[in-house]
Protein backbone atom coordinates (compact mmCIF):
# COMPACT_ATOMS: atom_id res chain seq x y z
CA UNK A 1 0.00 0.00 0.00
CA UNK A 2 3.33 2.36 0.75
CA UNK A 3 4.50 2.03 -2.66
CA UNK A 4 1.62 3.25 -4.18
CA UNK A 5 0.59 6.95 -4.26
CA UNK A 6 -3.02 7.42 -2.84
CA UNK A 7 -4.09 10.69 -4.46
CA UNK A 8 -3.26 8.87 -8.36
CA UNK A 9 -4.97 6.44 -10.05
CA UNK A 10 -3.30 3.14 -10.89
CA UNK A 11 -3.41 3.52 -14.76
CA UNK A 12 -1.44 7.10 -14.21
CA UNK A 13 1.29 5.52 -11.68
CA UNK A 14 1.99 2.67 -14.57
CA UNK A 15 2.08 5.20 -17.51
CA UNK A 16 4.15 7.67 -15.59
CA UNK A 17 6.67 4.47 -15.26
CA UNK A 18 6.51 3.91 -18.93
CA UNK A 19 6.48 7.33 -19.89
CA UNK A 20 9.96 7.85 -18.30
CA UNK A 21 12.14 5.66 -20.95
CA UNK A 22 9.27 5.91 -24.01
CA UNK A 23 7.94 8.66 -26.01
CA UNK A 24 4.24 8.99 -26.86
CA UNK A 25 1.82 10.74 -25.31
CA UNK A 26 -0.82 10.03 -22.12
CA UNK A 27 -3.30 8.38 -23.99
CA UNK A 28 -0.55 5.50 -25.11
CA UNK A 29 0.77 5.79 -21.23
CA UNK A 30 -2.59 4.73 -20.01
CA UNK A 31 -3.31 1.88 -23.05
CA UNK A 32 -0.10 0.48 -21.95
CA UNK A 33 -1.26 0.82 -18.76
CA UNK A 34 -4.23 -1.03 -19.38
CA UNK A 35 -2.45 -3.62 -21.29
CA UNK A 36 -0.05 -4.94 -18.19
CA UNK A 37 -2.97 -4.53 -15.77
CA UNK A 38 -4.35 -7.11 -18.09
CA UNK A 39 -1.32 -9.18 -18.39
CA UNK A 40 -0.97 -9.40 -14.79
CA UNK A 41 -4.55 -10.99 -14.07
CA UNK A 42 -6.55 -7.66 -12.97
CA UNK A 43 -9.68 -8.23 -14.30
CA UNK A 44 -11.99 -5.89 -16.11
CA UNK A 45 -8.60 -3.57 -16.40
CA UNK A 46 -10.15 -1.12 -19.02
CA UNK A 47 -12.11 0.36 -15.72
CA UNK A 48 -9.89 -0.54 -13.23
CA UNK A 49 -6.80 1.05 -14.91
CA UNK A 50 -9.02 4.18 -13.45
CA UNK A 51 -9.50 3.33 -9.94
CA UNK A 52 -7.53 4.24 -6.75
CA UNK A 53 -5.11 1.90 -4.71
CA UNK A 54 -7.68 1.82 -1.74
CA UNK A 55 -9.89 0.39 -4.74
CA UNK A 56 -7.76 -2.70 -4.81
CA UNK A 57 -6.96 -5.91 -2.36
CA UNK A 58 -3.57 -6.44 -1.53
CA UNK A 59 -3.12 -9.11 -3.91
CA UNK A 60 -4.44 -7.01 -6.51
CA UNK A 61 -1.85 -4.13 -5.16
CA UNK A 62 0.98 -6.24 -5.70
CA UNK A 63 -0.16 -6.76 -9.34
CA UNK A 64 -0.02 -3.69 -9.81
CA UNK A 65 3.08 -2.89 -8.47
CA UNK A 66 4.26 -5.85 -10.60
CA UNK A 67 2.62 -3.96 -14.06
CA UNK A 68 4.94 -1.17 -13.25
CA UNK A 69 8.02 -3.07 -12.73
CA UNK A 70 7.26 -4.85 -16.01
CA UNK A 71 6.01 -1.77 -17.83
CA UNK A 72 9.17 -0.68 -19.61
CA UNK A 73 10.50 -5.14 -20.98
CA UNK A 74 13.38 -5.38 -18.40
CA UNK A 75 15.46 -8.41 -18.39
CA UNK A 76 15.87 -8.57 -15.03
CA UNK A 77 13.41 -8.11 -12.67
CA UNK A 78 14.86 -7.74 -8.72
CA UNK A 79 11.48 -8.91 -6.43
CA UNK A 80 12.26 -8.10 -2.75
CA UNK A 81 9.48 -9.97 -0.44
CA UNK A 82 7.06 -9.90 -3.02
CA UNK A 83 4.90 -12.32 -1.10
CA UNK A 84 5.11 -10.77 2.26
CA UNK A 85 1.25 -9.91 4.38
CA UNK A 86 -0.11 -11.76 1.90
CA UNK A 87 -2.11 -14.98 2.74
CA UNK A 88 -1.14 -18.52 1.72
CA UNK A 89 -3.69 -18.80 -1.67
CA UNK A 90 -2.58 -15.40 -2.58
CA UNK A 91 1.14 -16.19 -1.98
CA UNK A 92 0.87 -19.20 -4.73
CA UNK A 93 -1.11 -16.46 -7.10
CA UNK A 94 1.69 -14.51 -7.46
CA UNK A 95 4.43 -16.55 -7.37
CA UNK A 96 3.04 -18.52 -10.17
CA UNK A 97 2.49 -15.46 -12.10
CA UNK A 98 5.81 -14.25 -11.42
CA UNK A 99 6.86 -17.62 -13.48
CA UNK A 100 4.39 -16.86 -16.44
CA UNK A 101 5.98 -13.31 -16.67
CA UNK A 102 9.53 -14.85 -16.43
CA UNK A 103 8.90 -16.78 -19.51
CA UNK A 104 6.14 -14.15 -21.20
CA UNK A 105 9.65 -11.33 -21.06
CA UNK A 106 12.05 -14.10 -21.29
CA UNK A 107 13.72 -12.11 -18.20
CA UNK A 108 15.88 -13.52 -15.16
CA UNK A 109 14.67 -13.27 -11.56
CA UNK A 110 16.40 -11.95 -8.62
CA UNK A 111 14.17 -12.84 -5.90
CA UNK A 112 14.72 -11.47 -2.01
CA UNK A 113 12.76 -13.61 0.68
CA UNK A 114 13.29 -14.89 4.07
CA UNK A 115 11.13 -17.52 3.55
CA UNK A 116 12.55 -21.26 2.65
CA UNK A 117 9.31 -22.36 1.30
CA UNK A 118 8.97 -19.70 -1.72
CA UNK A 119 12.83 -20.20 -2.05
CA UNK A 120 12.00 -23.82 -2.81
CA UNK A 121 9.29 -23.51 -5.04
CA UNK A 122 10.29 -20.96 -7.10
CA UNK A 123 14.36 -20.40 -7.10
CA UNK A 124 17.39 -22.18 -9.62
CA UNK A 125 20.14 -21.09 -7.36
CA UNK A 126 20.18 -19.92 -4.22
CA UNK A 127 22.52 -17.48 -2.50
CA UNK A 128 21.97 -17.13 0.99
CA UNK A 129 23.45 -14.62 3.41
CA UNK A 130 24.39 -13.49 6.71
CA UNK A 131 25.64 -10.96 8.12
CA UNK A 132 26.08 -8.74 5.09
CA UNK A 133 27.42 -11.41 3.04
CA UNK A 134 26.94 -14.19 0.71
CA UNK A 135 27.82 -17.10 3.31
CA UNK A 136 26.81 -19.88 1.05
CA UNK A 137 25.70 -20.23 -2.96
CA UNK A 138 24.91 -23.22 -4.85
CA UNK A 139 21.88 -24.58 -6.92
CA UNK A 140 19.19 -25.45 -4.57
CA UNK A 141 18.79 -28.75 -4.24
CA UNK A 142 22.42 -29.01 -3.03
CA UNK A 143 20.93 -25.88 -0.61
CA UNK A 144 18.14 -27.98 0.77
CA UNK A 145 19.81 -31.33 0.38
CA UNK A 146 23.65 -31.32 0.57
CA UNK A 147 24.40 -27.47 2.41
CA UNK A 148 27.98 -27.47 3.47
CA UNK A 149 27.54 -24.09 5.63
CA UNK A 150 26.72 -23.41 9.38
CA UNK A 151 24.41 -21.01 9.07
CA UNK A 152 22.42 -22.65 5.91
CA UNK A 153 22.06 -26.19 8.26
CA UNK A 154 20.34 -24.12 11.12
CA UNK A 155 17.93 -22.22 9.08
CA UNK A 156 16.84 -25.78 7.70
CA UNK A 157 17.32 -27.41 11.07
CA UNK A 158 14.40 -25.04 12.25
CA UNK A 159 11.99 -25.53 9.68
CA UNK A 160 9.01 -27.76 10.80
CA UNK A 161 9.58 -31.48 8.34
CA UNK A 162 6.63 -33.41 7.08
CA UNK A 163 9.06 -36.22 5.81
CA UNK A 164 10.11 -37.37 9.12
CA UNK A 165 8.58 -39.85 11.60
CA UNK A 166 8.30 -39.93 15.04
CA UNK A 167 9.43 -36.92 17.19
CA UNK A 168 11.34 -34.11 15.47
CA UNK A 169 12.42 -31.60 18.12
CA UNK A 170 13.09 -28.20 15.96
CA UNK A 171 16.20 -27.24 16.59
CA UNK A 172 16.79 -23.34 17.09
CA UNK A 173 20.06 -20.87 16.30
CA UNK A 174 20.96 -19.52 19.41
CA UNK A 175 21.66 -15.83 20.00
CA UNK A 176 20.43 -13.14 17.62
CA UNK A 177 22.13 -11.34 14.09
CA UNK A 178 24.79 -9.10 14.63
CA UNK A 179 24.51 -5.33 13.81
CA UNK A 180 25.88 -4.50 10.37
CA UNK A 181 27.95 -1.57 11.64
CA UNK A 182 29.21 -3.46 14.17
CA UNK A 183 30.79 -6.71 12.99
CA UNK A 184 32.36 -9.53 15.31
CA UNK A 185 35.76 -9.73 14.19
CA UNK A 186 36.22 -12.99 12.56
CA UNK A 187 33.35 -15.08 10.99
CA UNK A 188 30.24 -12.85 11.09
CA UNK A 189 28.36 -16.29 12.35
CA UNK A 190 31.33 -17.51 15.07
CA UNK A 191 29.17 -16.51 17.69
CA UNK A 192 26.59 -18.48 16.99
CA UNK A 193 27.92 -21.69 15.43
CA UNK A 194 27.76 -24.68 17.25
CA UNK A 195 30.92 -26.18 15.03
CA UNK A 196 33.09 -23.02 15.66
CA UNK A 197 34.70 -25.13 18.79
CA UNK A 198 35.73 -27.43 16.05
CA UNK A 199 38.42 -25.05 14.62
CA UNK A 200 41.40 -24.71 16.39
CA UNK A 201 43.32 -22.04 17.71
CA UNK A 202 39.58 -19.63 17.60
CA UNK A 203 40.48 -19.19 14.14
CA UNK A 204 36.83 -18.71 13.33
CA UNK A 205 36.46 -15.73 16.19
CA UNK A 206 39.70 -13.94 14.73
CA UNK A 207 40.21 -14.81 11.06
CA UNK A 208 37.08 -14.33 8.41
CA UNK A 209 36.41 -16.72 5.80
CA UNK A 210 36.38 -16.77 2.65
CA UNK A 211 33.61 -17.62 -0.07
CA UNK A 212 35.35 -20.60 -1.87
CA UNK A 213 34.11 -23.41 -3.80
CA UNK A 214 33.97 -26.55 -1.72
CA UNK A 215 32.58 -28.62 -4.07
CA UNK A 216 31.63 -28.45 -8.07
CA UNK A 217 29.81 -25.06 -8.64
CA UNK A 218 29.09 -25.09 -4.62
CA UNK A 219 30.41 -22.38 -2.69
CA UNK A 220 30.76 -21.89 1.16
CA UNK A 221 32.47 -19.28 3.20
CA UNK A 222 33.64 -21.78 6.08
CA UNK A 223 36.95 -23.17 7.72
CA UNK A 224 35.57 -26.37 8.30
CA UNK A 225 36.17 -28.30 4.83
CA UNK A 226 32.83 -29.62 3.60
CA UNK A 227 33.46 -33.66 4.32
CA UNK A 228 34.18 -32.62 7.89
CA UNK A 229 31.17 -30.82 8.68
CA UNK A 230 28.91 -33.36 7.27
CA UNK A 231 30.92 -35.91 9.44
CA UNK A 232 30.04 -33.92 12.38
CA UNK A 233 26.71 -32.90 11.68
CA UNK A 234 26.15 -36.99 11.07
CA UNK A 235 27.78 -38.13 14.34
CA UNK A 236 25.77 -35.56 16.53
CA UNK A 237 22.63 -36.41 14.72
CA UNK A 238 23.64 -40.05 15.84
CA UNK A 239 23.66 -39.66 19.11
Amino acid sequence: MSALHPYYSVGDQIAEAWSLYNEGSKKDGLKRAQQMLDLVGIPAADKRVNEFPHQFSGGMRQRVMIAMALVNNPSLLIADEPTTALDVTVQAQILSLLKDLQKEFNMAIILITHDLGVVAQVADRVSVMYGGQVVESATADQTFYKSIQPYTMGLLDSIPRVDITGSHRLRSIPGQPPSLINLPTGCAFAPRCSFASEVADYKCRVVEPELVEKRADHFARCHISAEQLLDISASRAGK
